[in-house]
């Protein structure tokens, strides 16, 4: 099925969408934050005065924590503008450095299968209305590697790089689901145990243990941008 829209109409259709999407996203940052200072408002203006308490108090609510928690991060891998590192962070403060891992890969699991199963059914439409066309062209290379597993598994090792555009660009590649949930999740632990660890110290209000953690966490971080930065100038012939 052909389209006889002419390229101004292709144009204008292409920034309605962004719009929809930008004004979609920006409510349901917004349901989720009420959501949270209704439900747990009270609480959460104690995390300055009593810290250690407010995370006694979110480790004993049990599964629902946890769901919200999950809930969160899929949002955030979905929404894509969210940073990642603060909700990692955050489960490394209630939930603790490890278990806090494990709740935020579930977490971008959930989100990249949700994101996989849109992209393969509508298409780079579905694509553009989350990620500008500019980032989707930076991004042409990856469809094109003749090792696309390995460019992916280390694109989702370094830290720094925009997994969550990436993401969205995965399922236009012919990579099987199965194939990215395992590559992404593996490559994301060192990266999201260093926030969660970082979160963890500080709700044992051990200060300087999480700076140096966030330190060396900002370095990295820091250095694989640039790495990513090059990468995709090198596969765009910018040099």
């Amino acid at each position: 099925m052909h389209s006889d829209r002419t390229p101004e109409q292709e144009e204008r259709s292409y920034r309605r969408r962004r719009k929809a999407v930008s004004l979609c996203s920006l409510l349901g940052l917004i349901g989720v934050f009420l959501f949270i200072t209704f439900t747990f408002g009270s609480r959460i203006l104690t995390f300055a005065s009593d810290p250690e308490g407010f995370r006694a108090w979110a480790q004993g609510q049990g599964i629902l924590g946890r769901l919200a928690l999950i809930g969160i991060q899929v949002l955030q891998v979905v929404v894509a503008i969210m940073p990642g590192e603060v909700v990692e962070i955050a489960a490394g403060f209630t939930f603790g450095a490890w278990e806090g891992l494990l709740l935020c890969l579930t977490g971008s699991v959930l989100g990249s299968i949700i994101i996989y199963g849109f992209t393969r059914r509508f298409g780079v439409k579905m694509v553009e209305a989350f990620i500008s066309r500019e980032k989707m062209d930076s991004l042409k290379f990856i469809h094109n590697s003749r090792k696309l597993e390995l460019l992916i598994f280390f694109l989702f090792l370094i830290p720094g790089t925009p997994k969550d555009v990436i993401t969205y660009f995965i399922g236009l590649t012919p990579m099987k689901l199965k194939t990215f949930l395992v590559l992404s999740t593996i490559a994301r632990i060192p990266s999201v145990i260093s926030s969660t660890m970082g979160g963890n110290a500080m709700g044992l209000q051990d200060y300087r243990l999480a700076i140096i953690v966030f330190a060396i966490t900002v370095l990295v971080s820091s250095i694989g941008l640039l790495i990513y930065t090059c990468i995709v100038k090198k596969h765009n012939g910018k040099h």
